[in-house]
């Protein structure tokens, strides 16, 4: 993945050398020496952009838990397509071809990176100071007016959301893909950067190149803005309305860029700023004083504000709002109490069990999940870690190496039901009524009061590796038979098998054999299943790699869901959607920091579509999904491991909200005593303007 981007940065840095001699001034030249000396002139113009270029990636993550903990209340896509219908659709249909579809892929990346990251090479090479400070403002200011934008109006891009559509140039290889769904949540249609971004530029040299020796730099810009809309719309990526959105924040940025540029660059300006850290280094009280003395200018003006103050204060008080509240929606998740060294955890509608590794005992740790704070105290044998235990409804069915308990959580210091048992490797609540329990590699099903109870299981005595129930439905794998579920219902014998094909695309195992991965389909074998209706999630080993696959029982059909390369694991159905956890990267232990992690992912039915709900440097795994809640396990950096308790529905906590409610009231007054001084300021200068022409 790495390999592909690096073959697009180096192909831009190419171009833009191989540009300059059409694009320079005409009476510059190039030379060699003029390669060394820009940096050290214009160091802070390229920091800018760069800072641009690392702030996306973390914007990116927060706009990716952002979506996933507010279930999509924040999509605005359907509204989008609403207006749009087919219209891009039409565009691809139309002009679809593979070498068009190659070339736009290639042009897309590389092209960006030419306009927006070495246009400001160019004004800094040739030295035209005044128009890289502009250009390095504007290209700063695009993006700072996209980010309420990319957090709070999510567009997701045409090819994932218009039937029929494609994302052709995510999909063009697996290794673009995998960079494509590295670096894009695929939320962040409106506006447009790769139409904002060279727009800016076109409109600062339409602007402010007075004597026209940037004209050919401009023409390019204007040919790279038309095949750029073409572009984006027919790789499936942006709709129309994105591009007229990425030019007004287009025009915006370079107006509000013109305005701070003087007063900008006369503090950070590269000529003069060597000077200030030499007076800071050799004569720092005097450094100091001149700080000093300039904030206390600038704090003195809010002591009589005008409308330029209000102004500051209004935005200030607006972005540290709209900062604590996003704060607040990307962590939503609670530690259960109590809860020292989990081991394993079980959740049904209502209650969280988990099996806790305490310093006197192992214990099951029972929250009502109304109230995370408070432990239920349950009446149960002495618990190990290789104790097993499930929940349903209010039934907790519990049992060690020699001892099942059976206790109604309503009344949870009494046992409903005792049983010896053989080293059980399983046991799962198959009904209101009936519990089944895997000892030996056989099934036996039993009744809350112990009566014994007919259900499927072997009829050739096969050895069963997994046992997984829903509503009254039993799934079986057999040590024989490992990459076959085979069906069954409580109350019957009979069974049903189906084969879970792991197959993958092709382009996707030879990036695996190419790491020296042995992809072996033959011998695939299920390690965990789970399912409700008429969905069925399997996690598949193939040696290379562990893939989740959903199948449908009723059709047999099968459908990867994880990516075909990155370890799955963990799979959890229920409520029409898939919880999983998984890895990004092949090679986890050889990965950088920021991929040696899983992270937990939700693919719903009903859209057909796989969002993250983590996405961070933390270990998460083993998520489960209920009714009102999402649960998983989570290790932070020091090694601890908590239970982690997610509300599907965001609520905000009770500084945030405090914060939102003070914070509205305070925009309402600023907002009022902005408009007023507006409209003094306007009348005394019209006055004085009346006054003069008298």
């Amino acid at each position: 993945m790495d390999g592909v981007y690096l073959t697009w940065l180096i192909s831009a840095l190419a171009i833009g050398v191989l540009l300059m001699p059409m694009i320079k001034p005409p009476w510059a030249k190039v030379t060699s020496e003029g390669f060394i000396d820009f940096i050290r002139r214009y160091w802070l113009h390229i920091a800018i952009v760069l800072v641009i270029y690392n702030a996306k990636d973390f914007l990116d993550e927060v706009d990716r838990i952002l979506m996933a903990n507010t279930d999509g209340m924040l999509n605005m896509t359907p509204w989008i397509y609403a207006i749009e219908a087919d219209m891009v659709l039409w565009v691809q249909e139309t002009f679809r071809a593979d070498w068009l579809t190659a070339f736009m892929t290639h042009f897309y990346v590389v092209g960006f990176m030419v306009i927006c990251y070495v246009s400001i090479f160019y004004f800094a090479y040739f030295d035209d100071r005044y128009m890289a400070d502009r250009i390095s403002l504007a290209i700063f200011w695009v993006y700072v007016i996209a980010i309420p934008f990319y957090l709070f109006f999510n567009v997701h891009v045409t090819g994932n959301y218009i039937p029929g559509m494609e994302t052709l140039a995510y999909n063009h290889t697996p290794e673009i893909n995998d960079w494509f769904h590295r670096i894009d949540p695929l939320t962040n249609g409106m506006p447009s950067l790769h139409i904002a971004f060279p727009f800016a530029v076109w409109l600062c040299l339409l602007r402010f190149d007075t004597d026209g020796r940037w004209t050919n730099y401009r023409r390019i810009l204007l040919v790279f803005v038309l095949m750029t809309a073409f572009c984006i719309l027919y790789l499936g990526i942006h709709w129309f309305v994105d591009i007229i959105g990425g030019m007004v924040v287009a025009t915006i940025a370079v107006n509000i860029a013109n305005k701070l540029a003087d007063p900008f660059w006369r503090i950070f300006d590269e000529r003069t700023i060597n000077a200030r850290l030499v007076t800071l280094l050799t004569n720092p009280k005097r450094a100091f004083d001149v700080v000093k003395s300039h904030f206390g200018k600038q704090l003195s003006r809010f002591t009589k504000p005008t409308s330029r103050e209000t102004g500051i204060m209004l935005t200030v008080v607006m972005i540290v709002v709209a900062g604590v509240i996003t704060w607040d929606l990307t962590h939503q998740s609670i530690p259960a109490g109590g809860v020292d060294a989990p081991v394993g955890v079980e959740a049904a509608d209502g209650w969280l069990i988990t099996l806790d590794e305490k310093e006197e005992a192992t214990l099951l740790v029972v929250h009502d999940l109304s109230n995370l704070n408070s432990e239920i105290e349950v009446l149960q044998p002495e618990m190990d870690e290789n104790s097993t235990y499930t929940v349903r409804g209010d039934m907790l069915v519990m049992a060690n190496q020699t001892v099942l308990m059976v206790v109604d959580l309503t009344n949870p210091l009494e046992v409903r039901h005792t049983m010896d048992v053989q080293s059980p490797s399983d046991v799962t609540i198959v009904s209101d009524d009936c519990f089944a329990l895997l000892q030996d590699g056989q099934v036996t099903y039993w009744a809350f009061d112990g009566t014994e109870n007919v259900g499927p299981t072997s009829s050739q005595g096969d050895s069963i590796i997994l046992l997984e129930s829903s509503n009254g439905q039993i799934a079986l794998v057999f040590a024989s038979d490992p990459d076959t579920v085979h069906l069954g219902i409580i109350d019957g014998e009979g069974l049903i098998s189906l084969e879970v094909n792991a197959t993958a695309d092709s382009g996707e195992d030879d990036i695996l054999i190419a790491q020296g991965l042995n992809v072996d389909l033959e011998n695939a074998t299920i390690t965990d299943i789970s399912f409700s209706g008429n969905k069925l999630a399997a996690t598949i080993d193939v040696n290379a790699t562990s893939r989740l696959v959903l199948l449908d029982t009723l059709t047999g059909e099968s459908q990867i869901i994880s990516d075909h390369k990155f370890a799955a694991y963990d799979p959890h159905v229920d409520y029409g959607v898939l919880m999983f956890s998984a890895y990004t990267e092949i090679d986890p232990s050889n990965a950088s920091s920021k991929y040696t992690d899983r992270e937990i992912y939700i693919h719903e039915f009903s859209t057909n579509l796989t969002k993250p709900l983590t996405a961070d440097d933390l270990d998460q795994w083993a998520p489960m999904v209920l009714q009102d809640y999402y649960v998983y396990q989570q290790m932070n950096s020091e090694g601890d491991i908590s239970v982690e308790v997610q509300a599907k529905e965001p609520t905000l906590q009770p500084y945030s909200s405090n914060v939102l409610k003070f914070g509205v009231i305070l925009v309402i007054s600023l907002a009022f005593i902005y408009i007023v001084q507006k409209q003094r300021e306007a009348n005394t200068s019209n006055h004085h303007g009346i006054e003069h022409v008298s």
